[in-house]
């Protein structure tokens, strides 16, 4: 399976490590994801924990599940937003978090502790049964 082949075209997924500095992980194919998750996160304010679905996405945030923290100390946040099929299905942030938390978890394992972010062929995702 190709890296890049593999990673999803419907998540957008921003975080980042202990040494690493926010940045996008995966950017839904886009080729300047910048603007969508802007928009996608407008007006959400700057809760830890956020949610909002509209037409065809989801915008959430959450704190680091395993409660992991950057070299300053400060919880790992991570952004997603989510386009296609399973919008739908994610009709809260707690629902979010039990759908997309899984898809992700073992990528981000692997790369959050590193001393450099990670490149395209770092994230190896193995997503079963969610394709767009």
């Amino acid at each position: 399976m190709s890296p890049l082949r593999d990673r999803p075209d419907w998540l957008m997924w921003a975080t980042r490590g202990r040494s690493w500095g926010f940045r996008f992980l995966l950017d839904a194919g886009l080729p300047d994801p910048l603007e969508t998750f802007e928009r996608a996160f407008a007006g959400m304010g700057d809760d830890p924990t956020a949610w909002r679905r509209s037409v065809g996405q989801v915008a959430m945030r959450f704190p680091d599940p395993l409660n992991r923290r950057d070299s300053a100390g400060r919880v790992i946040p991570h952004h997603f937003v989510v386009f296609g099929p399973l919008v739908e299905g994610i009709p809260s942030l707690e629902a979010g978090l039990e759908q997309i938390w899984p898809l992700v978890e073992v990528a981000y394992a692997r790369v959050w502790d590193s001393d450099n972010p990670p490149l395209g062929a770092d994230l190896r995702f193995t997503i079963k049964g969610h394709h767009r």
